[in-house]
């Protein structure tokens, strides 16, 4: 890491000589009994200073430390020779070194937005005597960087009554509104440690299988906003094959180096700080830290501009990436506690998911795995019925827009409580589904005789994901087919509604004059293992429709099965049925059956026209009473 030796240090500092202190001097006379303090926050502290405040603590009574995101290993309580009362925290959101103190009660969470934080400070509601902070050497004019956290530190300094800092020279120096004046330091003491590194570990598979789902919602030229949490870190690895998307995040790791050197992340598409990164720290390794030092393309800004709901919106495609702790079925996001215990706290995540979901195009998106296990080896489920009682609702059931499991994707946002229900199942661990889909029934949330896709063995019917495919159309729209979900009844019933009565009858054979709950259930439950419908999905104007489908059911015969398609009618002739039968022939294959069959009308001539042209060898074809009942071999 380049130690700033572009400039002479030495003589600017000499200049301040007499602000120069030793460790000790720096505490004592800065820090007093009863003090309010605050230290520089994740992998900013300043642990020279921190840990001569621990050394010196029987001499500090009754002070309160404030925190947001403590990393280091310190540990004050035993430091301190376990005085339980000496030191009093106050973390902002709860990191690994305090969590177990807030657990016991021996320190305090404060639950605040991270954009309001500031406005606390700076309005004097909450007094601070003394900042401590870990800066940059200074330029030749004066200015040190703040480093690698401009968050709340920023503000903080500028409200503190005396601002001590630890200089280091192996602080990047990074760009921004990100400086602090000489002048406005009262003392620092010279420094030379590696600053603290960060890594979510290694991925699990469950995390790898919720990004990549995650990554299927990420369009190009999007900007995106990845939370604390492994799960929307894991999002980047990802995204190499996407373009020209940019990043405003009040925090980024690794991920994004990588991507700004494979050429995705260019951020020339922003609407918002063209050709910038924008964010308000870092938290990751020593290549992180190389990469934003006194790097021109990442800007840092204090958390009051980059998490500015406002802010965050003007920046078309935003795209909010979060990890929750849990969610109930109707949408409501828990992401700071486990019950009554608090576990991390509120962060940006409520600023990033309101200024996504204001912005142009924008995506607010909530990631969890499916289940969690316990101490004790019991795994639970973490969508839930209610959320456990101490829970924090940190995202309301009226601002969720996405939730993300490693079995799919819930879309909640406008939707019923019904369809919300349904969604949330749809994503949950197939062995709490009964259990989930039984307490919606007892709550009156869906309908009596709701069902869910049940396999022939009597297990819930996984959803196949791998179906999923896009189809370029004719005229120049692409159209997403998948296989059919439990949450598409509605959607199916307006398809049925869109038909003629010439349609209908030559559809079911009969003009069929309502499509009720009863009739289009079973078909959206089905047994995937033996069953299969495709439906062709279009967005217009932001609303999801479904425009056709195509079908095979199993029959009396173990190897052959009963085809059937729907097509809207302005959506005919563009080659979606022909699609869809090659498709259907595809996973019947895979589903071990070796004939298709079905029964057109002689009126139906598009249809017969299809299959006589399919290509597949006709083993039956005869006509009785009208109709064309034929069969054809998939091999």
């Amino acid at each position: 890491m380049p130690l700033h030796t572009n400039h002479d240090n030495s003589e600017i500092l000499k200049k301040y000589n007499k602000k120069q202190v030793s460790l000790e001097d720096a505490i004592k006379k800065y820090v007093k009994p009863g003090n309010r303090i605050f230290i520089d926050s994740g992998c900013s502290e300043p642990i020279d200073l921190t840990k001569k405040l621990i050394e010196m603590g029987l001499n500090l009574p009754d002070v309160e430390i404030l925190h947001f995101l403590s990393l280091s290993d310190l540990d004050y309580y035993e430091t301190a020779g376990g005085i339980e009362d000496l030191f009093r925290h106050n973390a902002f959101f709860i990191g690994k070194s305090l969590r177990q103190y807030v657990e016991v009660g021996q320190a305090d969470y404060t639950p605040m937005l991270l954009s309001e934080i500031p406005k606390l400070f700076k309005s004097g509601k909450m007094h601070l005597d003394t900042a401590l902070i870990q800066v940059s050497p200074p330029d030749r004019y004066g200015f040190c960087s703040f480093g690698i956290n401009i968050d709340i530190v920023k503000p903080i300094a500028e409200s503190a009554d005396y601002v001590i800092a630890e200089i280091n020279p192996k602080m990047p120096r990074t760009l921004g509104d990100s400086f602090i004046h000489m002048d406005d330091i009262d003392a620092f003491v010279l420094s030379n440690h590696d600053i603290i590194e960060f890594t979510y570990g290694e991925l699990d598979e469950v995390s790898i299988k919720i990004a990549k789902f995650v990554a299927s919602l990420i369009e190009d030229e999007s900007t995106i906003q990845m939370g604390i949490g492994q799960i929307p870190n894991a999002v980047t690895k990802e995204l190499t094959e996407k373009k020209d998307l940019g990043v405003h995040s009040e925090v980024f790791s690794d991920g994004i180096v990588d991507l700004v050197e494979k050429g995705v992340v260019t951020c020339k598409k922003k609407t918002l700080h063209k050709d910038k990164i924008i964010c308000s720290f870092v938290m990751g390794s020593k290549k992180l830290y190389d990469f934003v030092d006194d790097n021109p393309m990442v800007e840092f800004h204090p958390c009051d501009y980059t998490n500015d709901p406002f802010i965050i919106s003007r920046n078309k495609k935003q795209v909010a990436i979060n990890a929750a702790l849990s969610v109930d079925l109707t949408g409501q996001v828990n992401s700071d506690s486990l019950g009554h215990r608090f576990y991390s706290g509120i962060g940006g995540q409520v600023d990033f998911v309101r200024g996504a979901g204001r912005s142009i195009e924008g995506k607010p998106i909530m990631t969890l795995p499916s289940t969690a296990t316990l101490k004790d080896g019991t795994i639970v489920s973490r969508i839930v019925p209610y959320l456990q009682p101490g829970s924090g609702v940190v995202i309301t059931r009226g601002e969720v827009h996405y939730v993300v499991t490693e079995w799919g994707i819930a879309y909640l946002y406008g939707k019923s409580v019904r369809e919300r229900v349904l969604e949330m199942i749809n994503i949950a661990h197939p062995d709490f589904r009964e259990e989930l889909l039984e307490h919606a029934k007892k709550w009156k949330y869906v309908y009596s005789d709701q069902k869910l896709p049940i396999s022939i063995d009597g297990r819930i019917s996984v959803y196949p994901e791998k179906y999923k495919t896009l189809l370029k159309l004719k005229n120049g729209k692409t159209l997403k087919i998948r296989p059919v979900k439990p949450t598409d009844e509605r959607m199916i019933q307006e398809l049925h509604y869109s038909l003629d009565d010439q349609d209908r009858y030559l559809r079911f054979f009969i003009p069929v004059k309502d499509f009720r709950h009863k009739k289009i259930q079973p078909m959206v439950n089905i047994d995937y293992s033996t069953d299969m419908i495709l439906v062709g999905e279009v967005s217009e104007k932001g609303e999801e429709q479904i425009i056709g489908l195509g079908a095979f059911f199993k029959t009396v015969q173990p190897s052959v099965a009963e085809i059937a398609f729907v097509v809207h009618k302005d959506w005919r002739g563009l080659g979606i049925t022909k699609f869809l039968l090659n498709y259907l022939v595809q996973i019947g294959k895979e589903l071990n059956y070796r004939s298709f069959t079905g029964s057109i009308l002689l009126q139906n001539k598009p249809m017969l026209h299809i299959i006589n042209s399919s290509g597949y060898l006709l083993k039956l074809k005869r006509i009785e009473g009208g109709v064309t009942i034929f069969a054809f071999d998939l091999s």
